[in-house]
Formats: structure tokens, C-alpha cells, sequence
């Protein structure tokens, strides 16, 4: 648990994991509370984590420009396919919420819904959730601790998953292996050892994570770096780039540039600055 308190407000985060049974489809679990000062813009930067968002407080505005020039929505409880660009939420009012991080794979098991629908979206939750799950949200609501709501979203998730449709194979391995390389391993590579086309290969990818591989591999790269950039470090960019499997430092520019809207050093300030909020 971690906690900051002051005369400008105060917020609240809660973390833990799911239990063992749900690791493979479930990242970790966050309770947050969020009062006091007007809430800041949060820059969310592309991931390879899809959040369930459960709402308790006030609803969030989601866009997709930090000035106001892009589309604005208003949500209440939701989910957010991946995305290959930034989106900038902020509360509309104090905020109280618990988010459930699922792995692409986990998600397309519980929903149900072929990925690509859902890539570059924000859902409401009554328009994804399964039936099986349609008590849920007011459950989590009436509990009275972030222990309980962890232990029913646990129990929830794991009868719902256990009845779910398996993923493929194929793409549970292709998954595996760009995750465990961050994104270098070759696509072709990977297509010639499944025996298939990179054309099918990236439609079934679609399927079953919601962006074809090479930009799944892209983000899991930029990922890596972000990572590195917020550690302190000697390592130039050049290095960087070399890293995290870059062909060169332009490359490595070029994606922080699309994903994030900055330079690597600008974003590097930027966190260091404002802790990833924009005001």
C-alpha cells in the first residue's frame, strides 16, 4: 500500500497480484483512491497490459491528445484494448477505482470478442462483460475492503476463465516468445517456425491480441527502453537503442516519438519532472 497525504489532497494505491491459478492472464491488481487537489492528466503510453477498470468514484475522461484537440470521452467503468498511440485520462471528481491488468490472451478468454474490435477502443464494461460477470461491478462496489474486492475479483475471474474457449496454441507461443525476447524476435522467424504466412499469422494475431505481431514487438521494444530510461544509467541512446534491439537510434526516436509524442530525453525529463503527470 502506498499513501501521500498533504494539503493539496490525498491518494491511495493498493497492489497485489492475483492468486497463482490466474498469473498466466492476469497482471496485478490496483485499488486506487484518488482526493483533494484537481486531478491531473495522466499520459498513458502504449502497453501490453489491457485494463479492466472497475468504478467507484467519479467517472474519467479519456482523449487522445494532452490539448484538448482530440476525441473526448466520459466513462464510468471500462476497458481499454491496446493501443499503439498515448491516451490521457483524468477523474472528473475524486476518484476510487479498481483496476485489473489482463494480458492480451486473458482478455480475448474472458471476453470473448476478437481483439481487433477492440484495439484503439475504450468500452464501457456493461457492453464487454460476460453474463457470467454481470454482478460483479456491484459486488466490488458493496465490499468493504480492498482485501475483499481483491478475493472476489479472484474467485470471479477464476470460474469465469475456467469455462472460457482455450487460445491457440500457435499464438499463445508466438506471444510467449516476443514477450520473452521484448519484442526482438524476427516475425518471419516466428511465422516459418509455425509453418504458416506472416499474412496469417498477423490475422490471427489480430484475433487473439488486437495489433498485428510487428507492432506488438514495437511496443514490447519501446517498453524495454521506457524501463532503461527511468533507471539511472551511463548508457547513451545510441546504447539504448542497441539494447533494446534497435537498429539504430533513429529508429529508437522515431517510436517514442509516435507512442509517447516526445524524445527519449524529453520523456526521460518529463517523468523525472512530473512523475507522469501533465498538468
Amino acid at each position: 500500500m502506498l499513501r501521500h497525504d498533504s494539503e493539496l489532497g490525498h491518494w491511495e494505491v493498493v497492489l497485489r497480484p492475483p492468486t497463482l491459478r490466474l498469473r498466466a492472464f492476469v497482471g496485478d491488481y490496483e485499488g486506487y483512491v484518488e482526493a483533494g487537489a484537481p486531478p491531473g492528466l495522466r499520459q498513458q503510453v502504449p502497453a501490453t497490459r489491457l485494463p479492466l477498470i472497475f468504478n467507484f468514484g467519479a467517472r474519467w475522461h479519456v482523449r487522445d491528445s494532452s490539448d484538448g484537440s482530440g476525441r473526448s470521452e466520459l466513462h464510468d467503468s471500462f476497458f481499454a484494448g491496446l493501443f499503439d498511440s498515448s491516451t490521457f485520462v483524468a477523474a472528473s471528481g475524486p476518484a476510487t477505482c479498481l483496476e485489473v491488468d489482463f494480458t492480451p490472451i486473458g482478455a480475448h478468454m474472458l471476453l470473448g470478442i476478437p481483439m481487433h474490435e477492440l484495439a484503439n477502443r475504450v468500452v464501457d464494461i456493461e457492453n464487454v462483460l460476460p453474463s457470467s460477470l454481470a454482478e460483479l461491478p456491484e459486488r466490488l462496489a458493496d465490499a468493504r475492503s480492498w482485501e475483499a474486492r481483491f478475493v472476489l475479483v479472484d474467485d470471479a475471474l477464476a470460474a469465469a476463465l475456467a469455462g472460457a474457449r482455450m487460445p491457440s496454441t500457435e499464438i499463445v507461443w508466438a506471444w510467449n516468445v516476443l514477450v520473452r525476447t521484448r519484442g526482438r524476435a524476427p516475425i518471419g522467424a516466428l511465422a516459418e517456425r509455425l509453418g504458416r504466412s506472416r499474412r496469417h499469422l498477423s490475422a490471427r494475431f489480430r484475433e487473439h491480441v488486437g495489433l498485428p505481431p510487428k507492432a506488438v514487438a514495437r511496443i514490447l521494444r519501446f517498453r524495454r527502453a521506457l524501463a532503461l530510461l527511468e533507471k539511472p544509467s551511463p548508457r547513451s541512446l545510441a546504447e539504448l537503442a542497441f539494447e533494446c534491439g534497435y537498429y539504430d537510434q533513429a529508429h529508437l526516436n522515431r517510436d517514442f516519438r509516435e507512442f509517447a509524442g516526445a524524445s527519449p530525453g524529453e520523456f526521460a525529463r518529463r517523468i523525472a519532472s512530473e512523475s507522469g503527470v501533465l498538468v
